[in-house]
């Protein structure tokens, strides 16, 4: 009988549950969001992050929008198409505050409409995060295009800020739909770029 990988572990960094066990699975699709671009990302949200909604799009384990939860998110989302990560983000969940948390299996480019309207039917803004397949995997070559595709489809109104995760040697649109860059931040082989509503930049 051959053994059972074992899953990775990380923990939650601050927040109501600092210091809380994370599990990642030990699988090829599923890779996770290293410390120091997780703290980055935390640094840049800040308080802001509290009561507001937080969707991971290509949600793996969960990580990021379970730190959200920790750090005050009223409502997280996740989107998660592989089985294995999906019952370990289910777990991850459970270990944590599964009131507050919605959990959607499939795939992100199907289940991501499914996602909107439930955001919609809420009062609060929401922040996005996409972590897509690195594209140098097999079948992902057109990954990032189908990302801004989603990302165009985010109604302003309900938008406090889009994350999107990828590889530095990409270079992302200064603009998507009516969303603003306003930060790239480069860790290595990843990258942060930020967007926000134009209509914050015209107040």
């Amino acid at each position: 009988m051959a053994k059972k990988q074992e899953n990775f572990r990380t923990n939650i960094i601050a927040g109501d549950f600092k210091g809380k066990i994370i599990e990642i699975p030990n699988i090829f699709t599923t890779r996770s969001s290293k410390g120091i671009l997780k703290e980055s990302l935390f640094n840049t949200l800040q308080f802001d992050i509290i009561d507001k909604n937080f969707v991971e799009v290509f949600s793996g384990s969960g990580s990021i929008g379970l730190e959200a939860l920790s750090r005050g998110a009223s409502n997280c989302f996740f989107i998660e198409y592989n089985k294995i990560a999906y019952r370990v983000l289910q777990e991850n969940i459970k270990r944590l505050n599964p009131s507050k948390c919605h959990h959607i299996f499939g795939d992100s480019f199907e289940k991501f409409e499914t996602v909107l309207s439930m955001v919609k039917n809420s009062s609060q803004k929401t922040y996005f995060y996409f972590d897509p397949p690195f594209s140098s995997r097999d079948g992902m070559d057109d990954i990032y295009e189908k990302t801004i595709e989603l990302i165009e489809k985010i109604d302003v109104n309900i938008c406090m800020m889009v994350i999107v995760e990828h590889m530095s040697n990409l270079d992302m649109p200064e603009s998507i739909g009516e969303l603003e860059q306003v930060k790239r931040k480069k860790f290595g082989r990843s990258t942060m770029t930020y967007y926000a509503p134009k209509e914050n930049f015209d107040a």
